[in-house]
């Protein structure tokens, strides 16, 4: 199928400069529209220019047709680099910060002449924005605490984008017929929730280990090689992201995997462990060297020699899993297998791309026993939230799709916003008639500490709410979540029997991993959640568990690993109490 995804980044990068040139409105519109009806467009994109059908599509008249045609053809848009050329680069970087939208970076543009991010940062605390029309003293500060959180996480990257490009790296070289083991390492393999670069460990015979080091750098996804020896490269893919690969022998495979794997913190505490037992552990320690050592043959015998349980590499992390390893604690994390049902996923009743039955087919086919369906509440108006009359339509449909599928089960949710004053978006009366209730802040997202939390504590009382969703609000490398107490919330969940969710967009993962075992130590059931807007979004689970997994938790800690009765069953204990 033709690249969608590369037709639609530049139609909206083109909608995106062209409100920074001051085009008319509603060709700007045209774009957006253009690129929102392709995100939802299931068929090939290439067979419906060939065909002349592209027409058809709404949204989409001749013009945008002419222009997704050149695309197709030449890989770019005469318009687009047009605009490029006249726009400075450093004016679209500006959009990069949290806050600054195309209006916004125009306006200092154009009438302060700034055309950089440090331009920008001197102009705010030079003061030169409080008088521009639609700015002001505290505009000036989020500016300034936008750019310090870009600067942050500009060298950064999402799982999603790093986890495949990383999986493809390694299924090419494992085509290489010198490699003999490849695996991913470092911040991926401890499954981080943001990546610095791709880290890659290959075995080959040393005198192979530069014919591999070639192979990697020639990969057609490489942008170029600012790095490379005998044994080792860091390239830049087309996309950004680094990766690096360092190529040993096979004996000492186990070691450097060990080793690159990391963290720093738990390497310091084995190394000390390694000491005290006269195990040598150090990565250049050479197996046929005079000094006792042997090699290994793989991680968990490293570990056994220092009687330590085999520690996974999410733990890895010194947040207590040495100590847990040496007493036989570590927990038995859970696994994709272990999951019985999807929760959170919307469909066409709200904003989501496909209808119930697409995403209920797409989870059985996947292995799952049910779908919980979770579209927006009615304050939801942007997201097309349901009114009262379209829930009763849902629930009607969803009746009728259970009386035809086999061995599935559908059941009715919502994923409720929870208003300014902590009061969920509809009355007891119409919540009744869900299986069960996530309720999640959308809106008035500036709050103190205090309004943060006391708006989720006045939620979570209410015996309906059965899923605290995204509880922070956080998207990664754009916004910090709210101010909310998250210890407060936890303890409250344990009181209340609310379950909170692990919201496994890669762009939320969301309740943070670091707060997982405190919840699940105090009995708190977590649910690992796609937040779902288009069937691939339900493959979204697989960030879920891996951060699941760095937080320490088990298949009886998560909420669908329940059975759908169990699940409905938990629900109703918290209604009944």
């Amino acid at each position: 199928m033709t690249d969608k995804k590369h037709v639609i980044q530049i139609i909206e990068e083109l909608a995106v400069l062209l409100e920074l040139k001051g085009a008319n409105p509603f060709k700007i519109r045209a774009f957006q529209n253009a690129a929102r009806s392709l995100q939802n467009l299931d068929a090939d994109i290439g067979e419906l220019v060939r065909s002349g059908k592209l027409t058809g599509i709404k949204g989409i008249g001749k013009s945008i047709a002419d222009l997704i045609g050149e695309i197709l053809s030449t890989g770019k848009s005469s318009d687009l680099e047009r605009l490029k050329d006249e726009i400075p680069p450093g004016v679209t970087e500006m959009l990069k910060i949290p806050g600054m939208g195309a209006k916004k970076v125009k306006a200092v543009w154009e009438k302060l002449g700034i055309t950089t991010i440090g331009e920008l940062e001197y102009a705010c605390k030079e003061n030169r924005l409080v008088d521009l029309e639609g700015f002001g003293a505290k505009t000036q500060e989020k500016i300034l605490s936008g750019i310090d959180l870009l600067r942050k996480y500009s060298d950064r990257h999402l799982l999603s984008k790093t986890l495949p490009a990383a999986e493809k790296l390694v299924e090419q070289l494992c085509d290489h017929r010198a490699v003999v083991r490849c695996e991913i390492t470092g911040e991926l393999r401890r499954f981080c929730e943001t990546i610095r670069q791709i880290d890659i460990l290959v075995s080959a015979e040393f005198q192979q280990a530069r014919f591999v080091v070639e192979y990697f750098c020639a990969l057609p996804e490489v942008d170029y090689a600012p790095e490379k020896t005998l044994d080792s490269a860091l390239i830049v893919l087309e996309n950004g992201i680094k990766a690096r690969l360092r190529v040993v022998d096979e004996k000492q495979f186990a070691l450097a995997l060990l080793h690159s794997t990391g963290s720093a913190a738990h390497l310091k505490k084995l190394q000390q462990l390694a000491a005290e037992t006269g195990v040598e552990i150090g990565e250049k320690v050479l197996p046929e060297s005079n000094s006792g050592n042997h090699s290994f043959a793989s991680e968990p015998v490293i570990y056994q020699k220092l009687n330590l349980q085999s520690i996974e590499p999410e733990l890895r992390e010194d947040r207590g899993e040495i100590e847990a390893a040496r007493q036989n604690r570590l927990p038995h994390l859970v696994t994709p297998d272990n999951l019985k049902g999807v929760i959170h996923v919307h469909t066409r009743y709200s904003d989501g791309a496909n209808t119930i039955a697409e995403m209920a087919q797409t989870c059985k086919k996947q292995g799952y026993q049910y779908l919980v369906v979770s579209d927006h509440s009615k304050t939801a108006v942007y997201a097309n939230g349901l009114s009262e009359e379209h829930i009763l339509e849902q629930h009607r449909e969803i009746e009728q799709l259970n009386a035809e599928m086999e061995n599935f089960t559908i059941l009715k949710s919502i994923e409720c916003d929870i208003l300014p004053d902590g009061s969920l978006d509809y009355s007891d009366s119409v919540l009744t008639s869900f299986d069960l209730v996530i309720g999640s802040i959308h809106s008035k997202l500036k709050m103190s500490p205090e309004e943060a939390t006391r708006r989720i504590l006045r939620a979570m009382e209410n015996p309906y709410l059965t899923i605290l969703g995204h509880p922070t609000g956080r998207l990664l490398l754009a916004r910090e979540g709210y101010p909310v107490d998250m210890h407060r919330i936890i303890e409250a969940a344990a009181e209340l029997g609310v379950a909170i969710e692990l919201n496994a967009n890669p762009h939320r993962l969301d309740i943070d991993w670091r707060l997982l075992r405190e919840a699940t130590e105090r009995g708190v059931k977590i649910s690992i959640n796609p937040d779902a807007h288009r069937v691939d979004g339900i493959n979204d689970i697989r960030y879920g568990i891996g951060i699941a997994r760095k937080g320490w938790l088990s298949a009886n800690d998560v909420l669908n690993c329940l059975s759908a009765q169990e699940l409905t069953t938990f629900a109703k204990k918290r209604r009944n109490q």
